[in-house]
């Protein structure tokens, strides 16, 4: 069984989506236990593929044995850049699994099995994006991916949630159409899809490379690719569709779209393209450091000026796709930059998904909608705020969580290649994260309850009100579990970053030579 571990990881959610789709119409009930058999199934073939691969290198697999020779074969690839990312996938989604007692964010039980349905269809994109070696089949599944993700916001009973979808949907479709036509034009050069034979192909041919064919092509792709992270001036339809989407929806789109969307650019860049190539044009890389630059304080601006926690959260995906996108983009002779990206591309992920479920867990216990809704949160639920806390620190980048060491090899990068604006950048953002969560960790520490008043009237002479008693409304099981495990994460995953990393650099150099040589 282990050698079908790749197709398993694909397979296990979308006979899922089918079951829930067969039964759960019928019984909603067993949604949610389908869901997690069919992620947990998912997940131990993610863990076996790391292991395959740290044991044995480069994971290849082909889908019906048909193999590239014969021009029609699908073929599966892992190695140490996406298994860790599998791995990560998998666990994020069974957090946000977990939190999903009411997935439509009301009592409507009809659309609790379409929920699932997308929720599942949606794991199966972001994992098929992930291990595929195919340039077409990435657009596949990425459009998989949008459309699960269209329906999942548009889920919300809200008529905002509908808006927000229309609005993903038209941005949705303009990135995918881009990268559509640049591997059309791709495949007219060089007469094939697959990653490696296509890296293979330009690789042999210099003047190929240079063509305006190939880069118009590349350009293509990168447009499109930006769209689906949202990186800036791209990101107009991410802070509606993850604020106004139901909590259930957003744990699990948050966390992983924009990240897996910065991992096809690295695939692209690493395995299609090639580093050497792409950094010998100097000018490009450094206006593309630029572009993430500029991200990067707009979406730290943007930040400050919120005044809702999923908005603040939103604005913060965006300076972090600045980071990755930047860190990749800095050329510096060692690559930690890109190696910065890839590891930021798991902690940021973790993250992500930490806050979220605890912005979700505030919301419905408390309503929190608006920052000053958080008042007094640590009194009331304690657990909850020391998960949230943890979330802050790590996307701050405070020591052990991985937020810091992720950050560290991306200054590291910045510092090696020159690109000074970069650190600056990068450094400021985090001290605007620090602004922002430490002011939100006022207001919920120090925060005061709303007042009461003693007797009737002023029965009691001068008549006094005083704070309302202290009530201990912590998170239900399903939400806090969930919030703690991955604040562990992030922790466990700052204390053992020196493996993580080596591993990820392993990778890296079997797909780029050159870093071995340089570093």
């Amino acid at each position: 069984m282990s050698d079908h571990f790749p197709a398993l990881l694909l397979v296990a959610p979308l006979f899922g989506a089918l079951i829930v789709g067969l039964a759960g119409m019928r019984d909603h009930r067993i949604c949610l236990p389908v869901t997690l058999f069919a992620l947990v199934v998912s997940l131990v073939s993610a863990l076996g593929i790391l292991l395959q691969v740290a044991g044995n290198g480069p994971l290849d697999y082909f889908v019906a044995g048909w193999k590239e020779p014969l021009g029609v074969g699908i073929q599966l690839r892992a190695d140490a850049i996406n298994s860790p990312l599998l791995v990560v996938i998998a666990v994020v989604a069974i957090l946000a699994a977990l939190f999903t007692v009411r997935p439509a964010g009301d009592r409507d039980t009809e659309k609790t099995p379409h929920f699932y349905i997308l929720f599942l269809l949606l794991c199966v994109g972001l994992f098929g994006i992930t291990i595929t070696g195919d340039a077409f089949n990435v657009f596949v599944l990425i459009e998989v991916t949008a459309l699960s993700s269209y329906g999942l916001i548009a889920i919300g009973s809200a008529k905002r949630c509908k808006v927000s979808a229309f609005h993903y949907l038209v941005m949705g479709t303009v990135g995918a159409s881009f990268y559509l036509l640049g591997v059309g034009y791709l495949y007219l050069k060089v007469g094939s899809l697959n990653m490696r034979d296509i890296h293979q192909i330009l690789a042999s041919d210099p003047s190929l490379v240079d063509s305006r064919a190939i880069r118009t092509a590349f350009v293509f792709i990168l447009v499109g690719i930006w769209t689906k992270m949202a990186f800036f001036p791209l990101h107009g339809w991410l802070a509606n569709a993850y604020s106004y989407c139901p909590s259930g929806s957003a744990c699990l789109l948050a966390p992983l779209v924009t990240k897996v969307s910065v991992y096809v650019m690295v695939r692209m860049m690493v395995s299609v393209f090639g580093l050497d190539h792409l950094e010998a044009n100097v000018e490009w890389g450094h206006f593309v450091v630029w572009l993430a630059v500029i991200a990067i304080v707009a979406g730290s601006v943007k930040a400050l000026a919120a005044r809702e926690i999923k908005k603040m959260l939103c604005a913060l995906i965006v300076a972090e796709v600045g980071y990755m996108v930047g860190g990749a983009w800095l050329g510096d002779p060692e690559r930690w930059g890109l190696t910065g990206t890839v590891y930021h591309i798991l902690a940021d992920a973790v993250m992500t998904s930490c806050l979220f479920l605890a912005a979700g867990a505030f919301a419905k216990r408390l309503g929190a909608v608006k920052l000053e809704d958080l008042s007094g949160v640590f009194r009331k639920m304690p657990l909850t705020a020391a998960g949230f806390v943890v979330g802050g620190l790590a996307i701050i980048g405070v020591p052990p969580t991985c937020g810091f060491f992720s950050k560290f090899y991306l200054i590291r990068g910045g510092i090696e290649s020159g690109q000074w604006v970069y650190v600056v950048a990068l450094l400021g953002s985090s001290l605007v994260n620090a602004v922002l969560f430490f002011r939100l960790f006022e207001i919920a520490y120090f925060g005061k309850h709303p007042v009461e008043s003693h007797g009737h009237g002023d029965d009691h002479g001068e008549g006094h009100e005083e704070e309302a008693p202290e009530v201990r409304i912590e998170a239900a099981p399903n939400a806090l579990i969930p919030l703690l495990v991955a604040a562990a994460i992030l922790v466990l995953l700052g204390i053992f970053n020196g493996p993580v990393v080596e591993f990820i650099r392993s990778g890296l150099i079997q797909s780029a030579p050159i870093v071995s040589a340089a570093g």
